[in-house]
């Protein structure tokens, strides 16, 4: 067979004369110089006159799998015999009997327009002309189906060509309709032609992209964004266009196979120009496709800021309202569904239903991964005795821990698989995997699940929910190995309830947690009693200030608690020391608690004091309480007085941490209580004043059994023991602690120390102002970047 040989095997291609040399190259030409220098309205107007449709909905992406199923086998690389056509790519779904029924309703218009686009190439007709005309052919169709049903004309002309490439060789049938089409001349020649494919393939590639875009911009929830507003309709408005340049491609795609089939591989000039048009319309629809995307990721930041804003309403909403029981709350923050069991058992460490925690009072332990193990640690014994003297049913609670791994910074638009983004799809290049994906999949057991919003949430259990962030494949990207390894050490030593994966805490949920009860970075404890409803919305502090005392845990218990509290040891070291708690302030000894990291001032601070007492005749104890924050210059001192005795010391590193951890507790409880910083109760200014002591450096605080006499700074109650002879001779006649307050008082008048406090801003709830606990002046606020070169700071606010 040779060049000059005839069409044959085509019944079509006798109904028109043709003269492909002459009618194929001043197309191109023709067409090139009209669409460079013609009026875009004017084009515009006329791709608009075709398109009047009839309000007929179609599903056109099972049509588009089929057709990039065609697509994917459509390569000179593919095999060129039966060894491998068993084998099927397509999805199970176009099996399904719906899928059928859609293809036999279309069948009809696809073969049409495959016989119009085969005359229409044969005969010489110019690219536009042609699309126009395909164009009035599915007039009554929407943008994205008039596209979808075009592809699927090409692909069942082109599909058809490598169906017999692929099998002409061990099938007598295919070898002879092969012949008919020139298949093995092409075949032969595969090597010079495999470029022509190649730009065939990649303005498919393209083409296939842009179709992908906009079926999503067509399947954008209208409950979340309007058609009128933008991004919306600015990415509307380019559809038409980008509808006409998709099948004005695919037109040219159709002409180069024509041309290759019918007129041979060896006209060199015009396989040029054609190439040329191939590549000017890749690079057309690329640029439409970017352009289309940024709008389509625009349109995902809007539906996501209104799907979290419905979802934030629903869970608000969810919490408003009276319950017979606690499942839909819990099933709302944890899991909603039946699929899993979403818990892990404390002592079994075996997976349970959330049905274990029906109608009982259950505390919400919200953290991250970097829980502390000293906070950690006094929970676990703070639990572990609720459990052992908890014996009446109404003072038992469950504890469970919601593990919280906020993506909201990761979170990339458009470039996520399962959201409009790029993944190596079948068709051999980059696609589109769509984000109309409902949160109904069955959930593997790999720690990489998508979770879903309540289906008590309405409005996103639409059926045109979109999930922009699909946060199960988001949750893969970063959740790492070592993540892992920190879940699993946290999980193994709990004893409460714990759920048994990050990954099933939905973001929206995530969001919720930090909007209504500032969760940021430390834990919080939420309160839920047997109905769901919210009793507190932190009980963390109240946990460190009374422990198991402070059950049920609600806000009003927290009130009535603060009400019979007053300003003495006893609330300060509460039962963590029996030495301090039982020994010292039974027997009324004068007791200093002290505090800071400078060891000079400790040495010269404890000799003094114990000199002093001794002098002045009365027992005293000292007890170091370290700092806040500087660990490890805190251990350094810790290990300095035990070894030289300068004063009592706990050796526990988290007694220290708890110590502080409880001040801060105070001061934070105070204000959830007042819902503001009262600087009329007296109790609240000597919070802050051992707070901002501790802050400042070196401290000390005199007792009398459990009456606190008072506190000071470093350098005044260091001052007022060094010059113990100006008030010695008051201490017979007013006794040693009103002597030294009334001295030291004097000390602190004539030169008050500054006072500052500091919260870090993972801290949650932080109050909007503060009064300065010595003057009671509004204080002023700073931004301030603080590294103590600590790698675990002994305290960090909550």
């Amino acid at each position: 067979m040779t060049n000059t040989m005839q069409p044959v095997g085509n019944a079509l291609a006798g109904r028109q004369p043709m003269n492909p040399m002459f009618n194929l190259q001043n197309l191109i030409k023709g067409d090139r110089n009209m669409f460079m220098s013609a009026d875009d309205n004017v084009m515009m107007r006329q791709i608009y006159s075709t398109h009047t449709p009839d309000g007929r909905v179609i599903n056109v992406k099972p049509l588009l799998h089929i057709v990039e199923d065609i697509l994917s086998f459509t390569h000179m690389s593919s095999p060129l015999d039966a060894t491998n056509s068993h084998e099927v790519h397509m999805d199970d779904t176009t099996h399904q009997t719906d899928v059928v029924t859609m293809v036999e309703a279309l069948s009809h218009i696809i073969d049409r327009l495959s016989c119009e686009i085969s005359i229409k190439c044969l005969s010489g007709s110019d690219g536009h002309g042609t699309t126009v005309s395909v164009l009035h052919m599915v007039s009554n169709y929407p943008w994205d189906a008039k596209l979808v049903l075009t592809l699927a004309a090409f692909a069942f002309s082109y599909g058809e060509f490598w169906l017999l490439a692929q099998l002409y060789s061990s099938n007598q049938l295919a070898r002879s309709m092969a012949l008919l089409k020139q298949v093995p001349l092409i075949m032969e020649h595969s090597g010079s032609l495999k470029h022509r494919f190649d730009a065939v393939n990649s303005l498919l590639s393209s083409v296939i992209d842009l179709t992908r875009a906009i079926i999503a911009l067509e399947e954008l929830p209208s409950m979340y964004i309007a058609k009128d507003v933008p991004p919306f309709s600015t990415a509307i408005e380019i559809i038409p266009t980008a509808v006409y340049w998709s099948i004005r491609s695919v037109i040219a795609c159709a002409t180069t196979i024509s041309y290759l089939t019918s007129m041979g591989h060896e006209n060199t000039i015009s396989m040029t120009e054609l190439s040329w048009e191939l590549s000017t319309l890749a690079q057309r629809i690329k640029q439409m496709h970017e352009h289309l995307k940024r709008n389509l990721d625009n349109c995902y930041r809007h539906i996501d800021e209104k799907m979290r804003a419905a979802a934030y309403e629903s869970l608000r909403h969810l919490f408003d309202v009276t319950h017979i029981d606690n499942m839909k709350v819990l099933r709302a923050l944890i899991y909603p569904r039946d699929d899993i069991q979403p818990l892990v058992e404390g002592s079994s460490k075996r997976r349970v239903h959330l049905d274990v925690l029906r109608r009982k009072n259950v505390l919400l332990l919200i953290s991250g991964l970097d829980i502390s193990p000293d906070e950690l640690s006094i929970l676990e014994q703070i639990y572990s005795e609720s459990r052992m003297h908890g014996t009446r049913m109404e003072s038992l609670y469950e504890l469970v821990w919601i593990p919280v791994v906020d993506l909201s910074h990761v979170v990339h638009y458009g470039t996520t698989p399962g959201h409009y983004g790029t993944t190596t799809g079948p068709y051999g290049t980059t696609t589109e995997t769509l984000p109309m994906q409902k949160h109904t999949s069955t959930q593997p057991e790999d720690h990489s699940l998508q979770s879903s919003t309540s289906k008590s949430i309405s409005l996103l259990s639409s059926r045109n929910m979109v999930d922009p962030q699909n946060s199960s494949a988001i949750f893969k990207q970063h959740w790492t190995d070592p993540m892992q390894k920190r879940f699993d050490e946290l999980t193994s030593t709990m004893p409460w309830y714990s759920v048994y994966h990050p990954s099933i805490i939905d973001q929206a949920v995530v969001r919720f947690i930090k909007e209504r009860w500032h969760f940021r970075k430390k834990p919080i404890l939420v309160v839920l009693d047997p109905q769901g409803k919210e009793l507190s919305p932190n009980a963390i502090h109240m946990m460190w200030i009374w422990g198991t005392t402070a059950f049920p845990f609600t806000s009003s218990r927290e009130q009535a608690l603060w009400r019979d509290e007053t300003w003495r040891l006893e609330l300060l070291v509460s039962g963590m020391d029996p030495i301090i708690y039982n020994d010292w302030i039974r027997d009324g000894k004068f007791i200093i608690l002290y505090g800071g990291e400078d060891i000079e001032w400790i040495r010269r601070f404890t000799n003094t004091a114990r000199a002093v007492a001794q002098a002045a005749g009365v027992q005293l104890e000292m007890a170091y309480v370290g700092k806040s924050t500087k660990r490890e210059m805190v251990r350094r001192a810790m290990s300095t007085i035990t070894v030289e005795k300068l004063s009592y010391c706990w050796q526990d590193p988290t007694m220290i941490w708890f110590f502080w951890a409880r001040m801060e507790s105070m001061l934070f409880s105070k204000i959830q209580v007042k819902k503001t910083d009262d600087h009329l109760d007296p109790l609240m200014q000597e919070i802050k004043k051992l707070l901002s002591y501790d802050k400042s450096g070196s401290w000390a605080m005199l007792c009398k059994g459990s009456y606190i006499v008072t506190s000071g700074h470093a350098q005044t109650v260091l001052s007022a023991f060094l010059e113990f002879d100006s008030w010695k001779e008051n201490v017979p006649l007013r006794g040693f602690d009103v002597s030294f307050k009334e001295y030291h008082d004097k000390l602190h008048v004539a030169n008050p120390p500054c006072c500052r406090f500091e919260f870090l801003t993972t801290a949650g709830r932080i109050p909007d102002g503060m009064t300065c606990p010595e003057c009671l002046q509004h204080m002023e606020k700073y931004s301030t970047f603080l590294c103590c070169h600590d790698e675990n700071s002994i305290f960090l606010p909550h």
